[in-house]
């Protein structure tokens, strides 16, 4: 399979390279042609930053990047009027209607007028959006502005859309729908590039994810290939009454549980292997007068995975380490780089 997009060695400092920040840290990696590609990574690791130099925003340090076999640095114009950019907060003109935002956007990406006409309307009946065409979007809701923002960066039919984080903030039917959009375009052929913080969004979009911590690619893999290879982050999931009181001793009677984390009603007890923990388990309940009401062991899901190798923790029950502060302290030096 081609590849829509090839990164190799890819830098970006901030400052001078001498004593400034390292935001990107010569990452390479490719994106192939067709596929949804999850960009991951916690607040401050690059992804922003990545996505910002792939579309032609900001400029690499160093590296290159080819984008449908066309180099970034040296021949952009032809890559811009392949790809569209949907930014992570809804680029529309509210003192327009979501007709003249189209038009606008249709005339920038110079579209014959007959052609203009035809696809806008295709893509506000396709968004549930053509009864509201004459509305200024200062009326829209959020997931109505995000709808046709999508709408706006396709409407000269890209061949690769990025998304930067096209869900967060809308109720669950908006996000739903937004999620089926992403699909119905990449069955249309679209190569999507989804940066998102949304994990379990990225597990049910994504063909590939890539995961970037401290600047540089921690993985790259299909969601449930990452899984398979992260079986330590099995864990059981208990819920005992009487609810809501605190489990006396329970880290020291579940040698385990890795790591323990109450969600809810629930218990999440992290380990490496269920099989012995489930009789600690119940030894425990029974030791403490609880009764056990539901019980079950669950393999990794790709928020385990993220957790696990940008190693940070979700659980209250857990130990700093030396490495874990200087993580935090490397982490916070290149939040500021990413947000710059």
């Amino acid at each position: 399979m081609s590849c829509a997009i090839e990164v190799n060695d890819l830098t970006k400092f901030y400052g001078r390279p001498e004593t400034g920040v390292l935001a990107v840290d010569h990452i390479s990696f490719e994106v192939r042609r067709g596929e949804i590609f999850g960009f991951l990574g916690p607040n401050g690791a690059g992804k922003s930053t990545t996505q910002r130099m792939l579309t032609t925003l900001l400029e690499p340090t160093e590296g290159h990047i080819v984008i449908n076999g066309h180099n970034l640095a040296h021949d952009a114009y032809p890559v811009k009027r392949q790809m569209g950019l949907v930014p992570e907060e809804s680029n529309v003109y509210a003192e327009l209607t979501a007709w003249d935002n189209l038009m606008f956007t249709a005339k920038l990406y110079r579209m014959p007028r007959s052609e203009r006409t035809d696809r806008a309307q295709a893509l506000l009946e396709t968004f549930g959006l053509w009864e509201k065409r004459k509305v200024k979007v200062a009326n829209f809701s959020k997931g109505m502005r995000r709808r046709l923002s999508i709408a706006m960066a396709i409407i000269h039919k890209p061949s690769l859309l990025f998304l930067d984080e096209p869900t967060p903030g809308l109720d669950a039917q908006s996000a739903r729908t937004i999620q089926n959009l992403v699909r119905q375009l990449n069955a249309e052929g679209t190569t999507i590039f989804l940066t998102t913080h949304q994990i379990e969004e990225a597990n049910q979009l994504c063909d590939r994810v890539a995961i970037i911590n401290h600047g540089q690619i921690a993985a790259i893999d299909t969601p449930e290939q990452l899984k398979r290879t992260f079986r330590r982050v099995q864990s059981v999931e208990v819920s005992m009454e009487p609810h809501g009181q605190p489990l006396p001793d329970i880290q020291a009677e579940l040698p385990e549980a890795t790591s323990i984390v109450r969600q809810g009603d629930k218990w999440r007890l992290y380990t490496k292997d269920p099989a012995l923990l489930l009789p600690q388990v119940m030894e425990y309940a029974h030791s403490h007068k609880l009764r056990v009401v539901s019980l079950s062991t669950l393999g990794p899901s790709l928020e385990d995975v993220f957790l696990e190798i940008t190693g940070r923790q979700i659980g209250t029950v857990h130990h700093q380490t030396p490495a874990t502060v200087s993580q935090q302290q490397n982490a916070k030096q290149t939040v500021a780089a990413d947000e710059t």
